[in-house]
């Protein structure tokens, strides 16, 4: 493999831990991560935090609340019941702010996945606080989204996460050059597509356009790779051990001197 090895991003609730904890973004940060992606929303009182629903149930006694309802202060008080991508147990809704402090510590970038609009205004306040504008993609934005971004934080890079539903309903060439132009309209500095939907058509309208490849999620060994060879920016998995792996391998297959 001649090309550099795409960036390795640590999925929320990476390696079997619980999404969007403090222990998620510590083991993506530990095992080599370059980026850690973790989901953002906002309380009612305008805190930024990590959690991919706005929906939980509480671990007490199985009561519904909702993120965007409560204050900060109501909803540190209490353990929530998580039962989610295969995983269950019980956990507290972790800030944002938290995981920037352990990001910047570690010299690595964060990918802010926003679940809302309102979470970019609150993002953006965070990140220019902490000066890690230049360690900060933001995704989670179709084009309305992006757009949203481009007009009130022009300063931020960020992902066009491409429609789904586009490539469903479309021809594939067709939904390729809508979602770069999209892209290209919210300036936007890459394309964050489902792996399921990457061929190497993508790859070569996207980089016409200048346009990096992000695929998510990856999981499997043999999708890593494949991927890695096909040249992708960046490969988003929960399994960040065997993707850091798999870095080494083909570095070592580069590497070594002919017999």
């Amino acid at each position: 493999m001649t090309a550099q090895f795409p960036l390795i991003t640590a999925h929320s609730g990476c390696m079997d831990t619980l999404d969007n904890t403090l222990f998620s973004i510590e083991t993506g940060i530990r095992l080599g991560a370059d980026i850690i992606e973790e989901d953002v929303r906002v309380t009612r009182d305008g805190i930024a935090v990590l959690a991919h629903d706005d929906e939980w149930q509480t671990a007490e006694d199985g009561r519904l609340i909702r993120i965007s309802e409560m204050s900060m202060a109501e909803l540190q008080e209490l353990v929530l019941s998580v039962n989610y991508a295969g995983k269950s147990g019980t956990m507290t809704i972790a800030r944002l702010d938290e995981m920037l402090d352990r990001v910047r510590a570690a010299g690595i970038s964060a990918n802010l996945d926003l679940k809302t609009d309102d979470s970019v205004a609150a993002a953006a306040a965070l990140v220019h606080q902490y000066k890690m504008a230049d360690q900060v993609l933001l995704s989670g934005c179709g084009p309305a989204r992006a757009m949203l971004v481009q007009q009130t934080h022009p300063e931020f890079r960020k992902l066009l996460n491409v429609d789904t539903d586009l490539f469903l309903t479309q021809d594939y060439r067709d939904a390729v050059r809508r979602s770069c132009e999209d892209a290209a309209a919210a300036a936007c500095i890459g394309l964050n597509v489902p792996y399921q939907l990457v061929k190497e058509e993508l790859l070569e309208q996207a980089a016409a356009r200048s346009l990096p490849v992000f695929v998510w999620t990856v999981n499997e060994e043999t999708l890593m790779e494949r991927f890695a060879r096909m040249g992708v920016a960046s490969i988003t998995t929960r399994n960040v051990d065997a993707l850091v792996r798999l870095k080494g391998n083909l570095h070592t297959e580069t590497t070594k001197a002919p017999e």
